[in-house]
């Protein structure tokens, strides 16, 4: 539960994507505009560079709405029976408590990652991003990353679940998300 923040105790800052404010995580560039401590909890923002084959596997965040807004490139999300494809300029909400995954359709994106607590729940996507991630050392995609794909999955689900956030089986995926081809099935990136 969310310790309630008075708004006094919050400071104003300016923050911009540079290396004081990345992180490199699962084989993608995190920096962190707006963290939920900055907020009192209540909202993360989070600008995201990644490349195909960066993408978490299917999942669902307990705690909070989750909006992209498509800076460069090109991501096809399934949530439900709904395939959204989203190109540079548009925005895709992912409500609170729907499994949804994501491909990435382009060979670089840079998207901005907004997610708002729901109820009393504090965000955790922004911790869970921190706690799976190391610094940044430059401000280009790190050419030798561990992924979703090579990392020990009990890791990412023991922090995912201490932060809201819960990755679905094989079988819940199939059956929550009908035209997800599968994590880890190869996508041809689209050049544009």
């Amino acid at each position: 539960m969310m310790e309630q923040v008075q708004s006094a105790s919050l400071k104003a800052y300016k923050r911009t994507s540079a290396l004081d404010s990345a992180m490199f995580y699962m084989g993608s560039l995190m920096s962190f505009l707006a963290k939920g401590e900055d907020t009192g909890g209540r909202f993360a923002l989070m600008e995201y560079q990644a490349k195909p084959g960066n993408e978490p596997p299917p999942h669902v965040h307990d705690w909070e709405h989750e909006l992209y807004y498509v800076l460069e490139g090109e991501m096809e999300f399934y949530c439900e029976d709904k395939v959204l494809v989203a190109h540079a300029g548009e925005t895709i909400f992912l409500p609170q408590g729907k499994p949804h995954a994501f491909y990435i359709r382009s060979p670089h994106l840079r998207t901005l990652i907004l997610v708002q607590a729901v109820g009393d729940c504090a965000v955790g996507l922004d911790r869970y991003f921190i706690e799976m991630a190391e610094p940044a050392t430059s401000m280009s995609l790190p050419t030798e990353a561990v992924t979703y794909m090579t990392d020990d999955p009990s890791h990412a689900i023991r922090l995912g679940a201490a932060n809201g956030i819960r990755f679905l089986s094989r079988e819940e995926t199939a059956e929550l998300l009908p035209h997800y081809p599968g994590f880890g099935v190869p996508r041809k990136s689209r050049s544009h």
